[in-house]
């Protein structure tokens, strides 16, 4: 037996948050409901579980993959008719998780391009993300979620031209089969200014 199998809360962060499961609801009452749910039902841990504009309620959770996976059938088949969009991904890329957990910043110095991808839904745009980061070597600047966007979410990441387009066209891609695409944007060599706006 070893230190994790006495204490949970000891278990690498890592390796804990490389998969993540989301519920999407059109409902707050029935998402607070659902957040309850798939606390019961297995070991895993919430991430946030909040509302979101407009009038929308997101959970997000991780643990290993049963036990995310079993939260996550338990929580849909809960949400019903109020369930908007779900995604478990098993092994997330690194740079999403922190990305959901802050707001953003300013970005410093030129960039060689940037890519934009829109998404009707939260969801899409998380699983986008991951694919677009998993596709080429780029860096996510920033993961805005449905607040202030009308429930919409996009993402902006930055790298060189060639694996920027790659990346934004493998996110699109994925966003587009699960109906979901808003809008991708490749901008080669931006003005110098844009960035501070990002």
């Amino acid at each position: 037996m070893n230190r994790n199998d006495l204490n949970p809360t000891l278990r690498d962060d890592v390796e804990l948050r490389s998969c993540i499961g989301l519920l999407e609801l059109c409902s707050v009452a029935r998402g607070i409901e659902v957040a309850d749910t798939v606390l019961w039902e297995a070991r895993v841990e919430v991430l946030f579980a909040t509302p979101v504009h407009p009038g929308k309620y997101l959970i997000l959770l991780t643990g290993s993959v049963d036990d995310v996976r079993s939260s996550m059938r338990h929580g849909a088949e809960a949400a019903g008719g109020d369930l908007v969009d779900q995604l478990l991904i098993p092994q997330v890329h690194e740079q999403v998780v922190p990305m959901l957990k802050r707001n953003g910043g300013h970005v410093k110095g030129e960039l060689d391009a940037i890519g934009v991808i829109e998404t009707n839904t939260v969801a899409s745009a998380i699983v986008a993300a991951d694919q677009a980061l998993k596709t080429a070597t780029v860096d996510l600047l920033e993961l805005r979620i449905a607040n202030g966007l009308g429930g919409k979410s996009y993402f902006t990441l930055t790298g060189e031209v060639s694996d920027v387009r790659s990346a934004v066209a493998a996110g699109a891609r994925t966003a587009q089969e699960r109906g979901l695409l808003a809008r991708e944007v490749v901008i080669a060599r931006p003005h110098p200014e844009l960035a501070f706006h990002l």
